[in-house]
């Protein structure tokens, strides 16, 4: 239950079901339009997804490149988005998008106080596309101090350890980066952050987790907070359990409140921002391509399609039910799966299918690379799962998932359990090769093509390391491609990729005001949808950092305004009844 909670109320203008950072979003809009709001989460946490993210936006034109000197425009960024979705998301959602996502930004700023800055060297996924960009229009939340939230923030659902240095100590996305290229003064920069943390002592006394609270951490308590000041309700261990439907209008849901069924009512309408289906196994077969499991996902369990299924119960559309904001991952069997992100783009590795050969540019954006094994895996049936190998040297100086830098974390300091389970280890490929079941002769002619190709500094099978945001997340000291290195000191180690997610992108059809959709295109009065139970704006592709918040949060700005828009808006019987 929120600090500020009234504990009967069951009658808002809004209610929003999921507490995530589009959730929250789209309730402070509505109580900034005069519309009294109340967000329900079926957990004991609050956040979501979004509390584990790295929090960044994507937010083309935002206000803030010009700071970093960057330049961007409308136009270019239309012809980029056009070009990497194609026709299968309507124009009209997608300027709605690119037209309102710089004003949410800026009406969260000057109305809450909630602030983001521009990332200048985050580029996006896709930079030599027209109208693609090296950097800027990524934003990340601003630091935001834990204290403020009060007893709150024991509420809210903790960071993954992998976003921390050490596993507790907060870095952005900027600091992260320095980190893990050693960029200039990385060194200093990783003392005295483990400095401020250590000596918070006043802190300390009270959790180990830290203060300074950045990435999707810092965003959701910004929301939060903000709520909390306006005196915002936020229910939680509120399970949604469906729609209620008078007149032909969504009008409210019914809720289990702690064992206790309820009916609350929306006045004005209700917007789902509950998520996607990833952790419902039972959807996955359904949807998703084969194979496909619950224990790959890297998002928390939380997720089961609840406000989808509400939505196609009542006769709404869907679209990219077959889709996921896919990422490898490494299951550990503790927790959720571990995304491989970055370390497929650091040099001495290969991602090799079951014959030992490569089948995608490693340093790919992880949606794409996702795709990339499915294709494969139905082309030679050996991609699903895939396997990323790497020498002693790449051990030594680079984190892999779950596995800090053996400099930091030796193979002698790893659970005991993880060995041929997590990691595999061999002295030579022939015997890494039998351990995975992979083709030797494969493996090893694999292995030398990648020594040819660095010292080339070229990979002209795939063309790794080939533009600016493969080279983001690389070793700047290895030349000539720092995404490029051999593959020859032993021990010889491999790691496990299966076909994960951050989280599923299909989900209910709306058009441009969140509206959700009936297959014939009519709107279905009263209910709106965003985030990932929204099919995604972004269709099968993913634009830049922050490409799943940025629109969760525009479009429930964007439904907010569309509501306080439709209530101001006289209705046909109280015209009628005015003239009489």
């Amino acid at each position: 239950m929120g600090m500020n909670e009234p504990p009967l109320a069951t009658q808002y203008d809004v209610i929003v079901v999921g507490s995530g950072a589009g959730g929250m979003t789209a309730a402070l809009c509505c109580q900034a339009q005069g519309l009294s709001a109340l967000v329900i989460e079926k957990q004991d946490l609050y956040g979501g997804t979004s509390a584990v993210s790295g929090g960044g936006i994507w937010i083309p034109c935002n206000e803030d490149i010009p700071r970093v000197g960057g330049n961007d425009s409308y136009e270019e960024a239309l012809t980029y988005l056009k070009g990497l979705i194609g026709g299968e998301v309507p124009q009209a959602r997608i300027e709605a998008y690119l037209r309102n996502a710089p004003g949410m930004v800026r009406f969260l700023r000057e109305r809450f106080g909630i602030g983001f800055r521009a990332v200048k060297k985050y580029p996006d996924y896709f930079p030599d596309k027209p109208g693609g960009k090296p950097g800027y229009r990524t934003m990340e939340p601003v630091d935001f101090d834990a204290s403020k939230l009060g007893a709150e923030f024991d509420r809210m659902r903790g960071p993954y350890k992998g976003t921390q240095l050490m596993g507790r100590v907060s870095m952005d996305q900027v600091e992260a980066h320095t980190l893990f290229t050693r960029g200039p003064g990385w060194i200093w920069l990783m003392l005295r952050m483990m400095g401020r943390y250590w000596l918070d002592l006043r802190w300390r006394r009270r959790t180990q987790r830290d203060r300074r609270l950045v990435l999707g951490q810092g965003l959701v308590a910004s929301l939060r907070h903000a709520m909390l000041e306006q005196k915002m309700p936020l229910w939680l261990e509120t399970g949604f359990e469906s729609l209620v439907v008078e007149n032909g209008r969504v009008s409210g849901v019914d809720v289990v409140r702690k064992s206790q069924r309820l009916r609350l009512s929306a006045r004005r309408g209700v917007i789902l921002a509950s998520g996607g289906f990833e952790a419902n196994q039972q959807m996955r077969e359904q949807y998703l391509p084969k194979p496909t499991s619950v224990e790959w996902t890297a998002a928390p369990p939380i997720n089961h399609g609840d406000g989808i299924r509400a939505g196609q119960s009542l006769g709404a559309a869907t679209a990219f039910m077959d889709l996921t904001w896919g990422s490898p991952t490494v299951v550990t069997g503790k927790g959720p799966a571990c995304g491989i992100f970055v370390e497929r783009a650091l040099p001495g590795s290969v991602v090799v299918n079951k014959q030992g050969k490569r089948f995608v540019d490693e340093a790919c954006p992880y949606t794409e690379f996702v795709y990339a094994m499915y294709a494969e895996q139905v082309r030679s049936g050996g991609a699903v799962p895939c396997w990323l190998v790497f020498d002693a040297t790449f051990r030594k100086k680079y984190p892999m998932g779950p596995l800090l830098p053996g400099q930091i974390q030796p193979d002698s300091s790893l659970p005991k359990h993880w060995l041929d389970k997590v990691y595999y280890r061999a002295d030579t490929l022939d015997a890494l090769a039998a351990k995975i079941g992979v083709d030797a002769a494969g493996l090893k002619d694999t292995a030398r093509q990648m020594g040819e190709f660095a010292a080339q500094g070229h990979d002209p099978q795939f063309n790794r390391g080939g533009n600016v945001f493969e080279r983001y997340y690389s070793d700047p000291s290895v030349k000539p491609n720092p995404c490029l290195g051999p593959i020859v000191k032993g021990p010889f180690y491999a790691a496990r990729l299966d076909a994960g997610e951050l989280g599923t992108k299909g989900g209910l059809l709306t058009d441009e005001a969140a509206r959700v959709l009936r297959e014939d295109g009519s709107v279905i009065d009263g209910l709106y949808a965003i985030g990932n139970c929204s099919a995604a704006v972004m269709g099968r592709t993913y634009a830049g950092p922050g490409a799943t918040l940025g629109p969760a949060m525009t479009f429930g700005y964007v439904a907010a305004h569309e509501i306080a828009k439709t209530a101001a808006r006289p209705s046909a019987q109280a015209g009628v009844a005015a003239a009489a």
